[in-house]
């Protein structure tokens, strides 16, 4: 038996189409993983494949690359929700800050964003949302200037889209956990900045930042725009 509160959710989610990066792991597929739980149809996608069941389309698409981010969505419609998930980190301390590393970074968290909106906009409902997913760093942080730069343009992006686009009443968020227990914590690229338990005593749970993302996407959201939703077990106290 349905419960009311999965019903209500799956009402939300009945028939929408959201479009998901970085689905293949971490945050990107805890939150596809929610949406198709809701009833959401997602098209994800990401360098490595994955398949998610009924629902769910994958779409092969290096997002480091304009031109693969626009050729993968070129037949992708309509589009109610965008969330743009892919990321990664490299942290280094002045001194030993490499340029090709805020590139990449620039590359997926801003420019893939940039894109992949900008491709999609003509296809995304009235009423549509659009969730980046950030960081708190995005304030800055000792150690991470280059990826809290990446972040803190996402913001811009998000505020920038949230005016243009309040006329069609199309939202458009930041979502920006702290230190989640995802792969990225183990990646050697940031190990010159190990990650520290936040004061809750728990490193964050991407299925609580899918949760949240959830319900930006959905009815009670429609009111929540140019907004950083900051997710961090109290690591910004």
């Amino acid at each position: 038996m349905v419960d009311d509160e999965t019903r209500d959710a799956l009402d939300a989610g009945a028939g929408r189409h959201a479009v998901v990066t970085g689905c293949s792991s971490g945050i990107g597929r805890a939150i596809t993983e929610h949406l198709l739980v809701e009833g959401w149809r997602v098209t994800g996608l990401s360098r490595r494949a994955v398949d998610l069941g009924e629902g769910f389309t994958w779409l092969g698409c290096d997002l480091s690359v304009p031109r693969d981010v626009e050729a993968a969505v070129a037949e992708v419609r309509p589009v109610d929700a965008i969330v743009h998930a892919a990321g990664f980190q490299v942290a280094a301390p002045l001194g030993r800050l490499d340029p090709a590393a805020l590139e990449g970074m620039f590359a997926v968290h801003v420019g893939a964003a940039a894109t992949l909106v900008d491709a999609l906009v003509d296809r995304l409902v009235d009423g549509g949302r659009i969730v980046l997913i950030g960081s708190r760093t995005a304030v800055g942080v000792a150690g991470k200037s280059q990826y809290a730069a990446t972040k803190a343009a996402q913001v811009a992006l998000a505020r920038s889209w949230a005016a243009e686009l309040a006329p069609r009443g199309v939202t458009a968020n930041v979502v920006a956990p702290g230190p989640t227990d995802t792969p990225m914590l183990s990646d050697p690229a940031r190990a010159s900045s190990a990650p520290v338990v936040p004061p809750l005593g728990a490193l964050v749970d991407p299925v609580d930042v899918a949760a949240l993302v959830a319900f930006v996407l959905g009815p009670h959201g429609r009111s929540i725009t140019g907004q950083a939703l900051v997710v961090c077990g109290g690591a910004s106290l």
